[in-house]
């Protein structure tokens, strides 16, 4: 469940409200988008994985909302740490070895032998 906005982070760009499938986040011209509709989160993590700056943080656990602290998930690499995993950086696939897709992509290039 989404947990966190980390307003140091965010850039206020609305990627996180255009990726959300289920309209958990409210967006607010100029200015931080809010968590509006917490209990809507899927944890799907599109929001997570897409946000350029590293700024949200959906707690794989969480069945109902819980306090965070910024400080100690920042201090342990844990915002953004989804996306990194999976091979993301800075909002975008291809930006690490570990991107799966990036594979993928390089293998369909390749043709099948006869």
């Amino acid at each position: 469940m989404i947990a966190l906005i980390s307003e140091s982070r965010c850039a206020a760009c609305g990627t996180c409200v255009r990726v959300c499938p289920t309209g958990v986040f409210d967006e607010r011209p100029g200015d931080l988008p809010v968590i509006a509709r917490q209990d809507d989160c899927q944890s799907c993590f599109l929001c997570e994985i897409h946000c350029p700056t590293d700024a949200l943080y959906v707690d794989p656990d969480a069945d109902r909302p819980a306090t965070v602290d910024e400080a100690a998930l920042a201090a342990s690499g844990a915002l953004g740490g989804y996306a990194r995993a999976l091979g993301w950086n800075r909002g975008r696939m291809g930006g690490t070895a570990e991107d799966l897709t990036l594979h993928l992509r390089a293998a369909s290039a390749v043709q099948a032998p006869p």
